[in-house]
C-alpha cells in the first residue's frame, strides 16, 4: 500500500514513506504514459467525494476491476498547507489498483506543480485535475467548474501540473460549459492544451445532474479533437476523450463509445451498491428494456454478475466485508456516517429493504452491522 493508514503522517514519516516508495517508482525519467497502452473502449470509475475512498475501491478491485481509478479528489492547496497530513489519508492506495490517478483541485499554479511533485513522489501513474465540480466551497476558491469561466488559469494549472509531475500524464476532467454550451470554445481550449486525456460530463455546471447528460455533443467533441490534431501535422498522440453522465452499466458505455467515436467512459453513481459493475460479462436488465428488448429475454445465466444474478446474501455480505474494511484502513480518520452512505444503494429492491436500512443507519461500527446481517440471515 503507498501510504499506510495511520494516525500520525508527520513530515518523518512522509519522508520515511517517500523512501519506500521510491523502491517502486517507475523508471525515473522515463515514465511510461499508462494511458497509451489502455484497451478501448476505456472504462473508469469516477472520482466522488466520500465515495470512491481507498476501501471502496479495494473491494470494486476484488469484485470487478475499471480500466483506471482516481482518487477522491484533494485541493491543491491543503497539500501545501499545515493540514497536509489529513489529506494524505485521501491518497492511500494499493498496488492491485493500478493504474491509479490522483485527482487535485485548485487554482494557485504555484500550488498545482507542489501538488504534482507530491504526487509523482508518492508514485501515482497520473495525475488528474478537476475543473467541473459545482460544489460552492470549491467555486469560491476558482476552482472546480469556475476554472470553465477562466481558460487562462486553466492553461496556467495544466502546465503547473504538467511540470510539477515531471513525466506523468496530466488529464482533465470538465464540463460542457458553466451556464451554456462551451464544447467549440472552453472544450476546444483544452484539447489544443497539452493534456493525455479529457473526461467530459456532458452537463453543464447550471444543469448539475438535473437533466440528462447531453451525449449527443460527443460525436462533435471528437470531431473538434481531430480537427486539432490534424491541424497540428498529426504530431504526438490524440487527446483520448472519456464521456461521463447517466451510463447505467458497461454495456450501454461501449454502445455510447460505438455510436459517438469516444474512447472511453468514466461510470459514477452506477458503481453504488454494485461493485461488480467493471466485471466484463456484464450488463443489466434496465439495458436490455430501455434499447427495447424485453426482459423476458435477459439471461442471468449468460450475465453472471449482473445485478439480477447477484443474490441478496451475496450482495448483503459484500456490504458487510466493504463496512469491515472501511472501519480497518479508515476507522480512525473518517466519520462511520460515509459508510452509511452506501447503504442506501446497497439495501433496496426488496420487500424489508426500507426496515433493514434503517437499523443499519442506526449502527456505529462494523460489528453492529454483522450483527444486523447475522440477524437477518439467522447466522
Amino acid at each position: 500500500m503507498a501510504i499506510k493508514s495511520t494516525t500520525n503522517l508527520s513530515e518523518k514519516n512522509l519522508t520515511r514513506l517517500s523512501a519506500t516508495l521510491s523502491l517502486t517508482r517507475r523508471g525515473a525519467g522515463g515514465e511510461v504514459n499508462f494511458w497509451e497502452k489502455l484497451k478501448k473502449p476505456i472504462l473508469a470509475l469516477a472520482p466522488m467525494a466520500d465515495v470512491s475512498d481507498c476501501a471502496f475501491r479495494q473491494i470494486i478491485a476484488k469484485y470487478g476491476k475499471p480500466d483506471i481509478f482516481f482518487t477522491e479528489f484533494v485541493s491543491a492547496d491543503g497539500l501545501c498547507s499545515v493540514g497536509r497530513d489529513k489529506l494524505l489519508i485521501d491518497f492511500i492506495y494499493s498496488e492491485n489498483e493500478r493504474p491509479i490517478v490522483a485527482q487535485i483541485f485548485g487554482s494557485k499554479s504555484e500550488n498545482i506543480k507542489k501538488a504534482s511533485e507530491l504526487c509523482k513522489e508518492l508514485g501515482f501513474d497520473g495525475i488528474d485535475i478537476n475543473m467541473g465540480c459545482p460544489d460552492k466551497s470549491v467555486e469560491k476558491q476558482c476552482s472546480g467548474a469556475a476554472m470553465i469561466k477562466n481558460p487562462a488559469l486553466a492553461r496556467e494549472c495544466i502546465r503547473a501540473a504538467i511540470e510539477g509531475g515531471g513525466g506523468l500524464p496530466v488529464s482533465v476532467k470538465t464540463r460542457i460549459g458553466y451556464n451554456k454550451n462551451e464544447i467549440e470554445t472552453w472544450v476546444r481550449e483544452l484539447l489544443s492544451s497539452d493534456i493525455t486525456a479529457l473526461t467530459v460530463h456532458l452537463r453543464t455546471r447550471k444543469e448539475m445532474s438535473n437533466v440528462p447528460a447531453h451525449w449527443d455533443l460527443m460525436k462533435r467533441i471528437v470531431e473538434i479533437r481531430d480537427e486539432i490534431y490534424f491541424a497540428k501535422g498529426r504530431v504526438g498522440q490524440k487527446i483520448l476523450i472519456l464521456g461521463n453522465g447517466d451510463v447505467v452499466d458497461t454495456d450501454d458505455a461501449r454502445r455510447k463509445c460505438n455510436e459517438t467515436g469516444c474512447d472511453g467512459v468514466m461510470l459514477g453513481r452506477a458503481i453504488f451498491g454494485n461493485p461488480w459493475l467493471f466485471c466484463r460479462e456484464m450488463a443489466s436488465a434496465e439495458t436490455w428494456e430501455r434499447d427495447g428488448a424485453s426482459t423476458r429475454n435477459f439471461s442471468a445465466e449468460k450475465y453472471p454478475c449482473s445485478p439480477e444474478a447477484i443474490s441478496l446474501k451475496e450482495r448483503l455480505e459484500v456490504m458487510v466485508e466493504h463496512t469491515k474494511l472501511f472501519q480497518k484502513m479508515l476507522g480512525e480518520h473518517k466519520n462511520f456516517a460515509i459508510m452509511k452512505k452506501h447503504y442506501k444503494a446497497y439495501v433496496n429492491g426488496f420487500d424489508g429493504a426500507k426496515e433493514l436500512r434503517m437499523k443499519l443507519m442506526e449502527a456505529n461500527n462494523a460489528e453492529e452491522v454483522k450483527i444486523v446481517f447475522d440477524r437477518l440471515f439467522k447466522i
